[in-house]
Order: structure tokens, then sequence, then C-alpha cells
């Protein structure tokens, strides 16, 4: 993680605090969804045949298709933001920050779908999985490198303004305070 100074630092740790309650909070309500018995007359077969339910959807037509659909995209794509919010990395790398959200969305979702075959009335879908891990991976696409991009603008927009005004505890370089050796 890169090193703001003392306020820079205050401000990673609220970020990362403000990330990981919205990621719990996220996570319950993502569970209470998927988790919770349904009182249905009858259950459809599990699907373990990919796009086979994505087919049945277009099928119903474009409006059903558009909101089964994107109820699948949507569950879980807030985890593509949230994820890197809650790590506070400013510097990360962008092709490993989306192989990690990709990841724990993908890992997420299957664990959700295996917790399912206990849950009455609800029924596990390959599709799921495979929409859940592309709406995580869409949604860190779309937001993640431009706010890193914005952030990283903001700071060296700061430095250099603190450079300006002749602030010699805001340089460019960091300064490293002398720490002594104990007694």
């Amino acid at each position: 993680m890169q090193r703001l100074g003392s306020n820079g630092d205050r401000a990673v740790t609220r970020v990362r605090v403000a990330g990981g309650v919205l990621l719990v909070a996220h996570l319950a309500l993502v569970a209470w969804i998927t988790l919770r018995p349904l009182d249905v007359p009858w259950v459809s077969a599990a699907n373990l045949r990919p796009f086979a339910g994505i087919r049945a959807d277009l099928a119903l037509g474009p409006g059903t298709a558009v909101r089964r659909i994107g109820a699948g995209l949507g569950l879980l794509a807030p985890l593509g933001v949230l994820l890197p919010l809650a790590g506070g990395r400013i510097t990360a790398s962008p092709l490993g920050s989306l192989l990690r959200s990709t990841a724990v969305g993908a890992l997420l979702s299957l664990g959700i779908e295996l917790l399912q075959t206990g849950v009455p009335g609800q029924v596990v879908d390959i599709d799921s999985v495979l929409l859940n891990t592309l709406g995580v991976v869409l949604a860190h696409l779309a937001v993640v490198p431009a706010g890193r991009a914005a952030i990283r603008r903001r700071s060296r927009t700061r430095r250099l303004a603190a450079v300006l005004r002749g602030d010699p505890a805001q340089g460019l370089t960091p300064t490293i305070p002398r720490v002594g050796i104990a007694p």
C-alpha cells in the first residue's frame, strides 16, 4: 500500500474501513437473497449445462431475458468495486487486481450455488456462476482503473502544490524519520 503521510494514512484507513463495512453489508444482503428458503409448489431440476439457462431466458422474450440476465450480472457486481476498495491499494497492478476480484467473485458465486443445494426452493444453476463472475469483471473494469487513476492524479497535484508553496515536509521525495537503536 502506498503511504500518503499522516493525513493520507487516515484517509486510506477511512476508505478501507468504509469499503469493508460496505462489503460486509453487501454480502449479508446477497446471503439473504440467495440462501433463504422459498415456499414454492415445485422446483425445476438443477442446471449444470453452461448457457442452457441463458438460452431458455432468451427464448422467453427480450423483457424477461434482460431482467433475468441483468439480475445475474448485478447480484455480485458490487464486489468488483468493493474488494479493491476494502484493500485500499492505490498502486496495485491492474491485471492482478482484476484477477483477484474475478477469482473471489467466482469462488463466492460457486460457494453460494453449493450452499443452495441444501436450501428448500433454491435451485443450482451454473449460469448464475458465469453471470455473477462476469458482473464482477464488468463492474471492476468500469470503475476501478478510472477511480485509481483519479486518486493518483489528485495525490500528485497535492504533492506538487506543496512543493510550490515551499512546504519542506511535503517534498516529492518521501522522508524517513531516523530511529535510534534501543538500549
